[in-house]
């Protein structure tokens, strides 16, 4: 099961990233074709951008003449400036290959003292080692999710422990529900 829900997760982001850069694609391939086909409007749209951060004069003149003189300076100022896109490219192999092996590492955390119970664990120990495991694992992961934003290490670890265990919690609901259907 984990296995399958590794691929599942894999393919999604696979196929998001692979959207995300077929849109990268298709609005660089737009503008480059503006650059060509409407120069003087493209122009005037890197004028209104610079005079929107505060150029002006002959300031903003020399901004939109220095961006304006390089194609490749142009189209990537046009694709961070006009559209919000970042320049850097990610691979869909990649992200698919990292959510993979991440949904694995992190998806056997919590069957870990199962794997041990006949030996040191009754069934109840390692139900609670294993709810502790998994908390520590949703924290340890949230800590580290906060070098890419601005929260601090130790709410992010708390915001992601929530979220994981709320999302655990209704997993194992839905599951205590389902079983009591057999019944």
């Amino acid at each position: 099961n984990i296995v399958a829900d590794g691929f599942s997760m894999a393919a999604s982001n696979y196929t998001g990233t692979k959207s995300e850069r077929e849109e990268y694609d298709r609005i660089r391939a737009y503008e480059e074709h503006q650059i060509v086909h409407d120069r003087a409007g493209e122009i005037e749209e890197v004028r209104e951008i610079y005079r929107a951060k505060g150029f002006e004069g002959a300031d903003l003149e020399r901004a939109v003449e220095i961006i304006t003189e390089e194609k490749e300076r142009w189209v990537s100022t046009m694709m961070t400036e006009e559209y919000g896109v970042p320049l850097s490219e990610r691979s869909p192999v990649r992200a698919a290959g990292g959510t993979f092996v991440a949904f694995l590492l992190c998806g056997v955390v919590p069957l870990l003292p199962f794997g041990v119970s006949p030996w040191l664990l009754d069934q109840h120990q390692a139900f609670g080692v294993s709810i502790l495991m998994t908390g520590l694992t949703f924290f340890a992961i949230g800590s580290v999710k906060s070098m890419w934003s601005m929260k601090v290490w130790w709410r992010s670890g708390i915001e992601t422990l929530s979220i994981g265990l709320a999302a655990a919690g209704i997993a194992y609901l839905i599951g205590f529900w389902l079983r009591s259907l057999r019944s």
